[in-house]
């Protein structure tokens, strides 16, 4: 659906969690591995919407009970599955679980990087990680559409030719980041920037939007990209590692719910970055929960229904009953 008729559709229409190595996280009443299935979110609205998107699909084709725990870093997030708060994850980042919850070097190239999750996943924690939405989100250089048709602008080498011309906004935590942060861009690019500033992600969307800066570095993702019509620019030289995203589960839980599986070959590739774009914007620029939005988004697509694998939703198989 295009972002007008979004648009038109829409217009007619906390609490912080500690976790404890070997307890259940706070508010939960202890595991519910095997009483339900519960899924986690994260921090971010993308992460968040992932969840209730999964949850949506839980409760078309399943019809079990299932819950969202929101608010969770990546620490907590995984954390959460070894205490058996939650079997299924909305969604995980291979770059991240790569380097976060496995410890192992960050690899630039998306298959190898793939293959090492999902191998590593279910030997260390017999947890399937299964085939991407179809979208990554990643570090980008952005620039207004303006700027990219003025300079012709594709690439990221294509910047050295402007790097003394250009300001550069970047996200704050980038500047000392190892591995694909500032130092490791000098290293890869060969050129430095003469005028960056360390900035929130926030304020960096607004300083892009009111031309205080030429070039963004943001999230391939973020809602503002085609709110404030910019142009992501191709990582050409491979700096930053893949960040494809896709759901995980417990073997546990898909072996109790087999039908989890069929869901997430479902959305196998039916997410890409300028369609998760898109919803995050209609959740932040809106102020809209991101469940009404997975869930409107879901009814929109008909929860998939023609898509293989072939599943009979719930109300479906009550009729027949």
């Amino acid at each position: 659906m295009s972002m007008r008729k979004w648009k038109k559709k829409l217009m007619m229409i906390t609490s912080t969690l500690f976790i404890l190595t070997g307890c259940s996280l706070p508010g939960l009443g202890g595991s519910v591995t095997g009483e339900g299935i519960s899924i986690t979110g994260g921090t971010s609205t993308e992460m968040d919407m992932m969840g209730y998107l999964i949850e949506g699909m839980v409760e078309h084709y399943i019809g079990v009970d299932a819950n969202v725990i929101t608010n969770l870093s990546s620490g907590m997030n995984h954390q959460a599955f070894l205490t058996g708060d939650a079997n299924v994850s909305g969604v995980r980042y291979t770059g991240t679980s790569l380097t976060g919850e496995l410890g192992k070097e960050a690899v630039t190239d998306p298959e190898k990087a793939e293959q090492i999750v999902i191998d590593s996943f279910k030997e260390e924690y017999n947890q399937n990680w299964y085939p991407s939405y179809g979208f990554s989100n990643t570090y980008a250089f952005m620039v207004r559409a303006e700027t990219a048709e003025e300079y012709g602008l594709e690439k990221v080498s294509q910047l050295e030719e402007f790097k003394d011309e250009f300001s550069v906004g970047v996200d704050t935590s980038w500047m000392t980041r190892e591995g694909d942060g500032y130092d490791a861009f000098v290293e890869t690019y060969g050129f430095e920037f003469n005028d960056i500033f360390p900035m929130s992600l926030g304020l960096l969307y607004t300083a892009l939007s009111g031309e205080e800066i030429d070039v963004g570095l943001g999230y391939s993702t973020d809602g503002q990209i085609p709110a404030e019509d910019l142009v992501l620019l191709e990582d050409d030289l491979n700096l930053f590692p893949p960040y494809d995203a896709s759901p995980l589960a417990t073997a546990e839980i898909v072996e109790e719910y087999p039908e989890l599986e069929d869901i997430f070959y479902k959305l196998e590739g039916k997410i890409d970055e300028e369609q998760m774009q898109e919803l995050n914007y209609l959740s932040e620029n809106y102020l809209l929960e991101p469940r009404t939005v997975a869930f409107n988004w879901l009814e929109e697509n008909n929860y998939f229904e023609d898509t293989e694998p072939y599943l009979e939703p719930v109300e479906g198989k009550e009729l027949n009953e």
